[in-house]
């Protein structure tokens, strides 16, 4: 079998004219031809996309964007204000890390996003990937955009063999190959795109692929063997339990969570601790309890069973307060609806 070398401009004019004709119709992309996005755009749909996937993305964009439609916008907000509205979206940290920088926007550069890529890496909370994407996207500078998708085309495209996440600097480095001063916007977008629709983690489209004559991956048989992973450690799982407390007019007990740590500053319910041996309970006020079942949910790093335990008319902590059951619903990370759900409504209740 003969080995197949990618030819690097060979490779970038075919994807640009590809990129042309199907370039993805998304919220918060110019269309190809026209004006650059904002950057604030641009910034907020790279922060929403980092580990959720483009149709969860879509409406918390289009709500955001709504409600606060300029970067100074954001600024002002409130804490509570912004971390209800990401409710659902996960990685929560990311919802403080983009006020903190919305902020600095506002208060250092005048509600200007910076035109670099180390002026916009300089920003709280942005990290190399987003400075590069912003910074192409927004302001077309030659910058090494790499995402997941990337990362798995370069994969392919060179037949790496060395196992994620030990190949990342190399997938990076190859990448690096193809950013140019022609188009690194759209390149950078090209790049995504053909990674999310045609050579996906399975199935890929490799018969419409525009470089598939250029695929060391393809010529082994087996592209979707790259990027070759290394075998995950078992998730480890926890225990809890969450306490669903309803009033007399049917309102539900929430709290704010810690600033720092899992869900740090969100909306919760008050919950236990979470740990890996059945944590002892003792529970927050006098009442009469009783257990509704249990939920399951899934973080990044482990698993989580919420045993769901339901009173009403109790005295409240100090730390609670009394919010109608549907806007508690819609401001409440996933792992406290679904507890809530589980309840039941309150008039069910004794």
């Amino acid at each position: 079998m003969a080995d197949v070398s990618p030819d690097i401009s060979l490779i970038r004019a075919r994807l640009l004219v590809w990129y042309d004709a199907h370039a993805r119709s998304l919220p918060w992309r110019a269309a190809v031809g026209a004006a650059r996005t904002a950057p604030y755009r641009v910034w907020l749909s790279e922060v929403m996309l980092q580990q959720t996937t483009v149709p969860h993305a879509t409406p918390y964009f289009h709500a955001f964007t709504t409600r606060w439609p300029t970067v100074s916008d954001l600024a002002a907000a409130e804490d509570a204000q912004v971390m209800g509205a990401w409710a659902g979206l996960g990685y929560y940290a990311r919802a403080r890390n983009l006020l903190a920088c919305a902020r600095a926007v506002a208060k250092d550069h005048g509600g200007v996003f910076p035109d670099t890529e180390a002026g916009l890496l300089a920003l709280p909370g942005v990290g190399a990937y987003t400075a590069a994407a912003v910074a192409a996207i927004a302001f077309d500078r030659a910058a090494n955009v790499v995402d997941g998708n990337v990362e798995r085309v370069m994969a392919r495209l060179f037949a790496v063999e060395t196992p994620v996440p030990a190949a990342r600097p190399e997938l990076r480095r190859l990448a690096g190959l193809f950013v140019a001063d022609e188009r690194p916007g759209d390149w950078a977008q090209a790049l995504m795109d053909l990674g999310a629709t045609i050579c996906r983690p399975k199935s890929p489209s490799c018969d419409v692929c525009p470089v598939s004559d250029q695929c060391r991956g393809l010529k082994t048989g087996e592209p979707t063997r790259f990027p070759v992973k290394t075998k995950k450690a078992d998730r480890p799982h926890r225990r809890g339990v969450a306490y669903v407390v309803f009033d007399d007019h049917g309102r539900v007990a929430v709290e704010t969570r810690p600033d720092k740590g899992l869900l740090g500053g969100m909306l919760g319910l008050p919950t236990s601790d979470w740990a890996t041996e059945q944590p002892s309970c003792p529970q927050p006020v006098p009442a009469d309890w009783r257990t509704a079942g249990a939920v399951e949910h899934v973080f990044t790093h482990f698993s989580l069973t919420l045993t769901v335990m339901t009173a009403q008319g109790a005295t409240p902590h100090p730390t609670w307060r009394w919010m109608p059951v549907e806007a508690a619903r819609a401001a409440l990370p996933t792992v406290f609806a679904k507890a809530l759900d589980r309840a039941g409504a309150p008039d069910l209740l004794g």
